[in-house]
């Protein structure tokens, strides 16, 4: 997976996921491909396969990456315990630069929350709080954005627009470097405060038939200055755009 698709990637897949099974069977199954630009410096952008495993129910549902129990669940409010897997990691002996190959590895980790949607004639509300799992940022963001969802005949648009934010914790951990990490690279050692990254989205879902769904989304996210300031990045922007195809029963 690449180095950022923390909250990206899992609001888009769970995104596509709600737009197949708006209308379909409570399973789906199908395969997309996924292109984001790397954050960190002296790696390439590249192309990932991602599998598309979904379930809907009253109390449960599996979106990809993410999984997540009902504690309330009607028309207008949907409230989740939730969980899901954050492929952001930095492998330092991926990197063609001497100096981040210095660097300490990040390590991609398990997040876990809670999940609201509240739904409107004007569009519904999407908000994440969750927090690192496994002691490895000890991190916490939270994700929230507001998206209007248009509908005719086979074709479904749902753009949006929202913001994430990312504690010191995990800012510092995916970001920073040490004193140490300084001395052994040549880096200036960075410190981080935490962040806000405001975004654009759009999803795209088409049905070819009851059953068969192609889909197309795509985040554009303008990085906060804590992570553009740090020695490790050299991006102020990032993204996601995946396409794929599913079949719902």
């Amino acid at each position: 997976m690449s180095k950022f698709k923390i909250l990206t990637l899992g609001a888009l897949i769970a995104s596509s996921f709600s737009a197949v099974h708006a209308a379909d069977g409570p399973w789906s199954l199908g395969a997309a491909a996924l292109v984001t630009p790397n954050l960190y410096k002296g790696d390439q952008d590249r192309v990932y396969p991602v599998p598309m495993v979904g379930y809907e129910g009253d109390n449960f549902y599996l979106r990809g990456l993410t999984a997540g129990y009902y504690l309330w669940n009607d028309q207008t409010d949907k409230l989740s315990i939730t969980a899901y897997y954050s492929p952001l990691f930095f492998r330092a002996k991926d990197s063609n630069l001497h100096s981040m190959r210095q660097l300490s590895n990040r390590y991609a980790t398990l997040m876990a929350g809670l999940s609201y949607a509240h739904y409107t004639q004007y569009g519904f509300l999407r908000t994440v709080l969750a927090g690192d799992t496994l002691d490895n940022s000890n991190g916490v963001t939270w994700d929230t954005a507001w998206l209007y969802r248009y509908t005719t005949d086979r074709l479904t648009l749902t753009p949006g627009i929202g913001i994430t934010w990312s504690s010191e914790n995990q800012n510092e951990y995916y970001y920073g470097i040490s004193k140490n990490e300084s001395a052994r690279s040549g880096l200036n050692s960075y410190d981080p405060d935490d962040s806000w990254a405001p975004y654009v989205e759009l999803s795209v879902n088409y049905k070819l038939t009851d059953n068969w769904n192609v889909f197309g989304m795509g985040r554009y996210i303008r990085l906060a200055d804590e992570v553009t300031n740090s020695p490790m990045v050299d991006k102020e922007w990032t993204g996601v755009l995946m396409t794929g195809i599913t079949y719902s029963f």
